[in-house]
């Protein structure tokens, strides 16, 4: 397997694909731009740049795809995504490299977890291809916002928020795709140092037949509290269990887990309940390609305890 090959698309690639996707794109006056931060000021999820994409769903197809001056949305009390949530998003990262290049992570691994989020939660799926090129061409335009110090990245938020006006629990039949972009910082204060992590004992995450497996904004507000608990203890993060016995390990808030445990890697399994994560998927190919035993199956918090103690896991 060639490794480069899988895991960066660069955008040489990505702007040989299809012509039929035309994005028609308006340009931001001086008036409009932004100043752009140093790098040494950035945090995450602060500053965001001058320009975001945008694509309405009404009558069962897509419109125009645009590529306008960042702008706030004005919508009416009732729209839907407000009463009933239907609403998704991704996270994903563009990279500079030391030759000035700007590469994607398997981008197109997003767009298929975006859809099947969409699945999920019945609202329409987007063609992977001109998901790509929205994020390609926006990231593209806007180039001098990538970061270029060690740790730093511009972070791509693709979202879909249901824009019907109307109360009653049903799908809406108007859907707004959009997608901007953060320069960034660590994603925790501490920055890349090991991140002490809170274990959930009475809440929960997600629970089996539920939404868990989507990207969805209605799996992380019920998730604030434990998270605020875990803050006010001095710990950044929180490890979630299962929803049934409440003893294996699933994930941590903000990421999938993993542990070396005898020298092999041992990871919860995908059960509906966990979020696909694109690094995980990369880490255990990556493992396999390198000759490592990886595992996915359950983990007991009691073992994974047990394990630290006596040294066998590191």
């Amino acid at each position: 397997m060639d490794t480069i090959k899988l895991l960066c698309y660069t955008f040489f690639f990505l702007a040989i694909m299809s012509e039929y996707m035309d994005i028609e794109i308006q340009l931001a006056t001086e008036k409009q731009k932004k100043q752009k931060p140093a790098d040494s000021e950035l945090v995450f999820g602060k500053i965001f740049t001058d320009h975001m994409f945008e694509v309405e769903y009404e009558n069962e197809n897509w419109g125009t795809p645009k590529i306008v001056p960042y702008h706030p949305f004005t919508l009416d009390p009732a729209t839907t995504v407000f009463h009933y949530a239907q609403e998704i998003f991704e996270g994903m990262k563009a990279f500079r490299h030391p030759d000035g290049s700007v590469h994607l992570f398997r981008p197109y691994k997003n767009a298929e977890r975006f859809n099947r989020s969409a699945e999920r939660m019945s609202m329409p799926i987007i063609n992977k291809d001109l998901f790509v090129k929205a994020i390609t061409e926006l990231v593209r335009l806007e180039n001098e916002w990538v970061p270029s110090s060690p740790g730093m990245t511009l972070y791509v938020r693709p979202t879909m928020i249901a824009t019907e006006v109307a109360l009653g629990v049903h799908p809406s039949d108007k859907y707004l795709f959009y997608v901007i972009l953060s320069p960034v910082g660590p994603y925790f204060k501490t920055g890349f140092k090991p991140t002490k992590v809170y274990v959930a004992s009475t809440h929960i995450r997600a629970a089996p037949g539920g939404t868990g497996e989507a990207k969805t904004g209605g799996n992380y507000s019920p998730t604030l509290w434990s998270q605020q608990k875990a803050k006010s203890r001095g710990y950044p993060q929180v490890l979630w269990l299962d929803a049934i016995e409440r003893k294996y390990i699933e994930e941590a808030g903000a990421m999938n887990i993993m542990f070396v445990i005898d020298g092999e890697i041992y990871t919860p399994p995908l059960d509906g309940t966990i979020l696909r994560g694109i690094t995980r998927a990369s880490v255990l190919e990556l493992a396999k390609d390198l000759g490592y035993v990886a595992h996915e199956k359950p983990i007991t918090i009691t073992d994974l305890i047990n394990k630290i103690e006596d040294g066998s896991c590191n």
